[in-house]
């Protein structure tokens, strides 16, 4: 069954939604096979897979790129690209085409671009010509110079109205769904109560309708500190170092390749 933006949002109030980040078509097949329904590329490539230190630096190309390959990788699943920054703040026009070219050329169902109320009538515009859109309102990375870091949002009554008349515009404007990032568990319980789209989690709580964690915090592979909103399922980054550890010992030992590996 394919997975897409009308059977996610109709989730809403029955089932839990498990999201993940996928950057190639391997990660994204090892996703799909566990059954999670929805995979975003996210522009956390960036810093992920690209050595970047913030999202910033991503470009179209980049993002195309390995949203083509994601999509080359699964066959059901619910293929949502991240719009990069400035690939759709400076015109509705400019983001048209740009989401067109993740629909047409890379075979995405979905994209998502950050922004509440901002966004209102760019939402709309994609949505109306055909453009299916995931929000993001809460820490919005692309906004993390104006935000002087990151930092949980909506601590104060004010921001927290702000966000709620955020997620209202962005529902309101024709969003399937909406990710809500760092914000406090109370806060996100109440602007997914207050939807009728699915609100998708990441360090908001488990009053969310669904949550979504990057792969390799997950799974441990980079061996960096994560955020407190990661919970690490396993812990790769020492096993993997264990693994290339003894290749690089057995090559130099003659040990490897041994008659077993040898035609």
């Amino acid at each position: 069954m394919k997975w897409t933006a009308a059977k996610i949002k109709a989730l809403k109030g029955e089932q839990r939604i498990a999201m993940l980040t996928a950057y190639d078509a391997l990660t994204a097949s090892l996703v799909e096979d566990a059954g999670i329904p929805a995979i975003l590329v996210g522009d956390s490539l960036g810093m992920t897979v690209l050595g970047y230190e913030t999202t910033l630096p991503v470009g179209m190309d980049e993002m195309l790129h390995h949203t083509a390959a994601v999509s080359r990788g699964v066959k059901n699943a619910l293929i949502i690209a991240d719009m990069p920054f400035m690939s759709y703040q400076p015109s509705i026009a400019m983001a048209l085409e740009n989401a067109g070219r993740f629909i047409k050329e890379a075979h995405a169902d979905a994209v998502k671009v950050e922004g509440g109320a901002l966004r209102g009538e760019l939402i709309e515009s994609l949505v109306k010509n055909g453009v299916p859109v995931l929000g993001h309102i809460g820490l919005t990375p692309q906004s993390i110079k104006e935000m002087g870091g990151y930092k949980v949002q909506g601590k104060t009554s004010e921001q927290a109205r702000q966000l709620m008349d955020d997620a209202m515009a962005v529902e309101q404007a024709g969003a399937f769904a909406i990710v809500l990032e760092c914000v406090p568990a109370e806060l996100g319980a109440m602007i997914s109560g207050a939807l009728s789209i699915p609100t998708i989690g990441i360090g908001a709580g488990v009053g969310c309708d669904g949550q979504v964690l990057v792969f390799t915090d997950l799974l441990g592979i980079s061996g960096k500190p994560a955020p407190r909103f990661v919970k690490r399922f396993a812990t790769l980054h020492p096993l993997i170092s264990e693994a290339l550890a003894s290749y690089k010992s057995e090559v130099e030992d003659g040990s490897f390749p041994s008659e077993e590996h040898t035609y």
